[in-house]
């Protein structure tokens, strides 16, 4: 099975009703996973190479505070509207390209999640929560700590390491991933029910001998395939 995005204006609506109160029956581990897939599409924009993108970057990071507060509210209390209608239009927000406008985006860790999804038709929210992580332990070490720096500092509060940027960036991973571990998700591919041994089949389904990955770091298979390995870790 494959899993591939279908985008474009043939499926987006010209006009939408969005009620909180419809989402309140939600479970609290697919209300975490949509959650995850918020953040996650924020984060596809914010880490970028472009410059000058302070408006989009401060856009980005309310959107993820946004969530980072609320969430807890609605995993306790599921009727609570206020954390439910601010997650929708976190929501919506991250979904409509507004805190991309002007950037290049990367979208690398949506590509490698889709593998897990079609493999293990697990909650693409849940495979994220694996992924992300990882490809930002991966990217970390190979391209501008600051940019993960800066978010490290500016969504979670991590003390900022001017002399090692890189120590800063990984205070941000540790505190993402205890983050969404709070919030019930799995952070490796052992709590996703994956197998290390199918990575090469996720390789061959993701094409990646054919292309790269991303934008932010350009991944070729051998990049995914550390990526994946790193995900196999358990946190």
């Amino acid at each position: 099975m494959l899993k591939r995005g279908a985008g474009g204006e043939a499926i987006r609506p010209k006009f939408a009703i969005m009620n909180p109160e419809l989402t309140t029956t939600l479970p609290p581990y697919q209300t975490a996973s949509g959650a995850v897939d918020i953040m996650a599409h924020v984060m596809e924009r914010y880490f970028s190479n472009t410059e000058e993108t302070e408006i989009t970057d401060r856009l980005c990071e309310a959107i993820l505070l946004t969530v980072v507060t609320q969430l807890p509210k609605a995993i306790q209390n599921p009727e609570d509207y206020g954390a439910r209608a601010n997650l929708m239009w976190a929501g919506m927000i991250a979904h409509n390209n507004s805190c991309g406008i002007g950037r290049i985006q990367d979208w690398a860790s949506h590509h490698l999640e889709h593998e897990l999804s079609a493999l293990y038709d697990c909650a693409h929210g849940a495979g994220l929560s694996v992924i992300f992580p990882a490809w930002m332990e991966y990217v970390v070490k190979h391209h501008n700590p600051d940019r993960l720096a800066q978010f490290a500092v500016r969504v979670f509060g991590c003390q900022m390491n001017f002399s090692n940027p890189e120590e800063t960036a990984f205070a941000g991973i540790r505190a993402l991933r205890n983050f969404w571990k709070e919030a019930g998700m799995p952070l490796s591919f052992s709590d996703l029910g994956a197998n290390e041994n199918d990575i090469p089949v996720l390789l061959d389904k993701l094409g990646i001998d054919n292309h790269t990955e991303g934008n932010f770091v350009k991944l070729d298979r051998n990049a995914c395939e550390e990526i994946y390995r790193l995900a196999c870790i358990k946190h």
